[in-house]
This record gives structure tokens, sequence and C-alpha cells, in this order.
């Protein structure tokens, strides 16, 4: 069943589009929201690290050692180093909240899903947390609106037996606390969060950390620019027989403490927690039915761990054998981590199309999706080649969660809808080829942007010859069309379906000349 489009979806789709055509889908930020993330920590790690050599912790010299730097290091370095770690920390939030937004619009929040999501919304406190203990350490006049506010609202858990409110009374702030927040900010924080980032992708493979670079060094000189412009300046010291009048909030890291103005921390605290828990629960409201797992039919399985090394959620693990074949490794799947996409039957060298079965029989393969197993979908295949008419017949797969092809169809274009491209052998196109179809085409999620993570990916490398199991050599890739798109790119999809289908008309290359060309690739 093709996948349901929504307004928030077809926005953000349309805003991917408006990407696309500004960097390139190779650049695309938003399709690399997570690596971007990773980088901008490591601008605030770095300048981060840069400050704190200089930095003085103590209560009284906090402020002016920060001014020294800002002020004094020679061409401006300390100021562009303070500016970089304060925007790049903004940016970090930016992406995560982006990268939030997008998944929930995309539906993949849910199902098998619900782990990353689950994971990631106290990651995303432990950020703000960071953020607001650097803050403190500053030690101006908004780190004691922070601090007197933080405290206010520690004030509410019955866990310290005097009021935190009283430490920063005249004469009782000492440096031992100063030390505790530069141990907390520089140490303890960034710990607990690498290890909340770890387990946040743990049931994720291939996860990417590094951004292209392009991308990478684009966003750093756009920060850099951004740190001249307006550098970061700290307000005046603190005093603390003194009310400041002014404050400069950063609303990325410090926005819910201007709601102490008008609500008691208690309500505060139980808008925080409110929020918190639904979305923790989002996942299950309501819960996503993500189909029947794959399976393992070991008397086809050579325990290669192909299926292994494609599948996106880690879902797949290899063991001894245990039925007494020859081979040394089997495969297992974990049905509670499956999200049923099928990418690991594309992936087994035994799902071909042309493997011969005895009369009776259904074709077999390694690892195959009970909802739509390799022998109905290449019944499938044949009825619909079958069916087709006319000149420059194409056979077209589709995936349900990219554009509709079946606005493709006609009376010499048949469509077949698979769970995901990725699912689909290589060797089915040559097969479709050698059936009736004068082309084929495989038309995926955007490029980049496979809801599975890596289906359309893997797909396109297969094609190429570039992963296994592989399209042959000898088969003719300009008969051969991907494509990738959304439910809002038809105009541009079509446009594309029809230059492909008048170019099958031309084709007049050797079987020998069409095996050396590389394949079409929008």
């Amino acid at each position: 069943m093709k996948a349901k489009s929504n307004p928030i979806k077809r926005g953000y789709l349309y805003l991917e589009e408006w990407f696309n055509a500004s960097f390139g889908e190779a650049w695309n930020p938003l399709y690399h929201l997570g690596p971007l993330t990773f980088f901008f920590f490591w601008i605030a790690l770095v300048s981060g690290l840069y400050l704190y050599i200089f930095f003085n912790t103590t209560v009284d010299n906090a402020h002016a050692s920060l001014e020294a730097i800002v002020h004094g290091h020679v061409l401006g370095i300390g100021s562009l180093m303070r500016s970089l770690h304060r925007y790049a920390s903004d940016a970090a939030i930016c992406t995560i909240i982006l990268h939030i937004f997008r998944e929930f619009s995309q539906d993949r929040y849910r199902g098998t899903r619900w782990y990353s999501w689950f994971t990631g919304i106290p990651t995303l406190w432990m950020v703000v947390l960071l953020g607001i203990t650097g803050y403190w350490m500053v030690w101006d006049e908004l780190a004691l609106y922070v601090s007197m506010g933080a405290s206010h609202l520690l004030d509410v858990i019955p866990i310290f037996s005097d009021s935190m409110a009283r430490n920063f009374l005249p004469g009782n702030l000492s440096d031992r606390f100063s030390t505790l927040l530069a141990f907390l900010h520089l140490l303890g924080q960034p710990m607990i969060l690498i290890f909340m980032l770890w387990f946040h992708v743990k049931r994720l493979t291939h996860v990417e950390i590094s951004a292209p670079r392009g991308l990478a060094v684009g966003c750093f000189i756009a920060l850099t620019a951004l740190s001249i412009y307006k550098p970061a300046l700290s307000h005046a010291p603190v005093n603390l027989s003194k009310i400041p009048t002014e404050l400069q909030l950063d609303w990325f890291y410090l926005n819910i403490f201007p709601l102490l103005q008008y609500w008691s921390p208690g309500e505060v605290w139980l808008l925080v927690a409110g929020v918190t828990t639904f979305m923790l629960f989002m996942p299950w409201l309501p819960k996503k039915d993500e189909g029947i797992p794959a399976v393992v039919n070991l008397e086809h399985c050579n325990g290669c761990g192909q299926c292994a090394v494609d599948c996106p959620f880690d879902a797949i693990s290899l063991q001894h054998r245990t039925d007494g074949a020859k081979w040394e490794s089997e495969v297992v799947v974990h049905p509670e981590l499956c999200a049923a996409c099928g990418i690991c039957t594309g992936s087994c060298p035994s799902s071909t199309p042309f493997r011969k079965v005895k009369d009776g029989e259904n074709l077999k393969t390694g690892i195959d999706m009970p909802g739509l197993t390799l022998d109905k979908f290449k019944q499938q295949t044949d009825e619909v080649l079958a069916k087709l008419t006319g000149e420059n017949k194409i056979m077209a797969f589709g995936c349900t969660h990219g554009y509709d092809i079946g606005t493709f169809s006609a009376p010499n274009v048949g469509t077949l809808d698979l769970f995901c491209t990725g699912m689909m052998p290589a060797s089915l196109a040559e097969y479709a080829l050698k059936n009736g179809a004068d082309g084929v085409v495989i038309s995926g999620c955007r490029h980049g942007d496979c809801y599975y993570r890596f289906g359309n990916h893997w797909m396109d490398l297969r094609v190429h010859g570039k992963r296994k199991p592989a399209l042959r050599a000898k088969v003719d890739r300009e008969r051969i069309k991907i494509l990738g798109g959304a439910d809002v790119d038809g105009k541009k999809l079509h446009k594309q379906f029809s230059a492909f289908h008048d170019s099958l008309g031309q084709k007049t290359a050797t079987p020998s000349a069409a095996a050396t060309r590389e394949v079409s690739h929008d």
C-alpha cells in the first residue's frame, strides 16, 4: 500500500527541494543534519579548549580572564574563538531541532525507530544543560540571571536541605562552586553526552558522523564570517548588590528562564516535564505496525553476511552454523529490530529470478519477506510484463514511500510497488529486459534520502556494479533508468520518464558497446 502523505510532510519535502536546488543533493544540509551536529560539536570543543587554556575559573577572575582573551589576543584570535564557541553551539541546537522535526514529518520515529527517538529527546536536554553551564561559567550579569533562575528551579526538587539561591548572596559564593561548574562543563557533561549519543545511534548501522567536506567547509566559513561580523560579547561583571536591567538572552539555551517571571518554578517544571513526556511517548501515539519481519531460509543461505552488512537497523547478525551445512556461518534476524524494509532480500546472492525451480515449487532465497516474497514479486513482474503492448515497453519498479509510479501506467508501461527499491535484486532488471521489456525504470525515494536510510543507495551501487550482488556487466545500462523522488516531484519525474521513454526507440548500440556504458542516473 502506498504511504499516505500529509501537509507537514509535503511542506518539508518542498523545503528539501529548495535546498536541493540551492546546494545540490550531495550538499543538502537537511540530508546531513546528524553529521553537521557532530561537526558543530567539534568546533565548540576545539574553541572551548582554546578558551580554557587561558580561562581563570575563580569567581573573582572568571569574567576578567575571558575579557582578556577576547580583547587581548593577537589578531583577534581570542574573540574569534569565543564567538565560534557560541555560534557553533547555537548551530548544533538548530540542527538537532531540524533533525527532530524532519524525522517526525517523514514518520521516521515510530515502529522499530522508537529507540532512536526515545533516546534522542534526553540527549537534546543534555546539550541544553551543557550550554547553560557554559553561560554560568562566564560569571557576568547573564550568568547571575541564569544562576538565580536555576536555583529557583532546583529548590523545587526536594534533595537540597537549604535554598540554592542563598549561595549567591554576597560573601557566600566560593571558588569551589565555580570549579564544580568548570568540571561539569568541560568534562562531566561532555562525557555523559558522548555516551548518550552512542546509545542514540546504537541500533543503526553505517552511521555517518562526518559531513561532506564541501558542506563542512561552507558551514565553517559561515560561522567564521558571523563571528567576525557580530562577535559574541559578555555582559557586565556580576554585582550581587545590583539587579541587571537589560539582558541579551541566547534563546536556544535559555528559553525557559523568562517564564520564571510569570510562572512559579513548579509550573515551569510541569511544562518541561509535560513536553518531554509527550515527546518521549510520541512513537506510540499511535503505535506503528512495521509489517512481518524477514525470515531466513537456511537451505538457501551460505552465511555470506551481505544482508547483515546492508541492513540499516542492525537487525541481522551472524552466528555459527546450526544445521550442519558446509558453511561456517548463518544469519539471524532479530524481529524486534526489523523494519520489514526487505533490503536484505535484495542483498542476498540467492535472490535471483533466474534460479530454476521444480514444478509446483516456489522460488526461494536465503532471506525473504513473508509480506512480499521473492517468488511473489517475480510472479507479479511476469504478470505485468505479459500485459505490456505497443512499442518501447517499460517495466517500472517503485517504492511505497517514494513517488507514486502508478501515474506512469500506460498500455506499454507496467508498474510494480515494493516496500523499498533496495529489496529488488539487481538481476530483476535484467530479467525484465529479457522477458519483454525494452526498458526498466527503478524509482525510489529522493537520492540520498531513502525512507529506510540506504535502500535506494544500495540499489544504485548494485546497478553500477559497485556492490554485491551486482548487475552483470553485459546488461545494457542505457535501458535502465534510476529515478528518485517524493510526492511533490511529479512534474520533474514525468519529464525524466518521458525522455527515457523516447530514447528507447533510438537505441542502436551493439551489446558489446552497451555493456561498457554507465547507468543513467539523475
